[in-house]
C-alpha cells in the first residue's frame, strides 16, 4: 500500500464503507435480546464519557490541587506548612501539570478501563489496547504527523508559537524539568488516544459503524478550544483520520505514536527558538 494510495479519497471511503459493513455483519448476528442488550452497553458508553469529559474538565485545574493541599493542610493540623511548601515552591508549575496529568490518567484512561473491564467485562484489546496492525499502516500515520511537524517547525519562528510551547513555562531550565514535563505530557496522550479512539470508536462502532468516529470527532474538538484557533480547527480533521486508522489498525497506539511526535516537535521547536536546551541536570 504506497503513500500515493492514502492520499486517495477513494481509498478512505472505501475504508469507511468496509468499517460499515464489519459493523452491519457483527449485528447480524446479534439476536433480539442481544440487540437489547447492546443499547444498554451504548447508554452506558456515552453516559460514561459525559462523566469523564466533566471529571477532567472541572477537575484538572491546578486550583483544586492548592484546595486539596489546604483541605489537607486543616485536616491534619499541619497549620498551614503544607499550603505554604507548595505555594513556595520552584516546582509548584510542574506539580500543577503533575495534577492536570493525573486527571486526565483518571478520567480518560483508568476508569474508562475499569468500566470495560468490570462493567462491560469486554477484553481492553477490543476497544484499541494493542499493537494491532500499525506497522502494515505505517505510510498513514506518517502521511498525518509529518506534514504537520514540517508545519511546526516553520511556525516556531513566531513569537505566538514560542510563547505558547512548551505548556510548562521552566521547561528549559533543567533536564529534570523538562523530561519531568514530557513524561506528563506523553502519558496524557495515551489517555487522550484510549478515550477516544478507543473507548468510544470501539465502543460505539458496532451501532454506528464508521459514523462512531463523527461522534467521537465532536468532543475531540471541544477538547481543543483552549488552544490556538489553527490547533483547534485541525483537530477536527486530524480526530477524523486517527479515528479511521485506529479502526484499521485495531490499535491506539499509532495515533499515540503521531501525537508524542508532533508534541515533541513542537516543544524542541520552540524551545530552540527562544532559550535553547537545559544547560544542566
Amino acid at each position: 500500500m504506497g503513500f500515493r494510495q492514502w492520499l486517495s479519497p477513494s481509498f478512505l471511503f472505501a475504508q469507511l464503507h468496509t468499517i460499515d459493513l464489519a459493523a452491519e455483519a457483527d449485528r447480524d448476528l446479534a439476536t433480539s435480546k442481544n440487540e437489547a442488550d447492546e443499547r444498554v452497553v451504548i447508554w452506558k458508553i456515552i453516559a460514561l464519557a459525559c462523566l469523564c469529559l466533566l471529571l477532567v474538565h472541572y477537575g484538572k485545574y491546578s486550583a483544586n490541587l492548592r484546595d486539596l493541599i489546604t483541605l489537607l493542610d486543616s485536616t491534619f493540623g499541619a497549620e498551614g506548612a503544607w499550603t505554604r511548601a507548595f505555594r513556595l515552591s520552584e516546582y509548584r508549575e510542574l506539580y500543577g501539570y503533575v495534577w492536570w496529568g493525573s486527571v486526565n490518567l483518571l478520567g480518560f484512561l483508568i476508569i474508562p478501563m475499569m468500566a470495560i473491564r468490570f462493567w462491560m467485562k469486554q477484553p481492553l484489546r477490543d476497544f484499541g489496547w494493542q499493537w494491532g496492525d500499525v506497522h502494515l499502516h505505517w505510510r498513514g500515520y506518517l502521511l498525518l504527523s509529518l506534514p504537520i511537524m514540517v508545519f511546526a517547525i516553520i511556525a516556531s519562528f513566531g513569537d505566538d508559537f514560542s510563547k505558547h510551547y512548551p505548556f510548562y513555562n521552566q521547561s528549559s531550565r533543567s533536564w529534570l524539568d523538562l523530561l519531568s514535563w514530557e513524561v506528563i505530557y506523553i502519558l496524557q496522550f495515551v489517555a487522550v488516544e484510549f478515550f477516544f479512539r478507543g473507548y468510544l470508536v470501539n465502543g460505539l462502532k458496532k451501532q454506528f459503524g464508521s459514523l462512531s468516529i463523527a461522534i467521537m470527532c465532536l468532543p475531540y474538538l471541544m477538547l481543543h478550544f483552549p488552544k490556538l484557533w489553527p490547533e483547534s480547527f485541525g483537530a477536527i480533521l486530524f480526530g477524523f483520520f486517527l479515528g479511521v486508522l485506529a479502526l484499521m489498525s485495531r490499535s491506539i497506539w499509532g495515533g499515540v505514536a503521531v501525537h508524542v511526535s508532533i508534541a515533541l516537535t513542537m516543544d524542541i521547536a520552540a524551545m530552540v527558538q527562544t532559550g535553547g536546551l537545559p544547560k544542566h541536570w
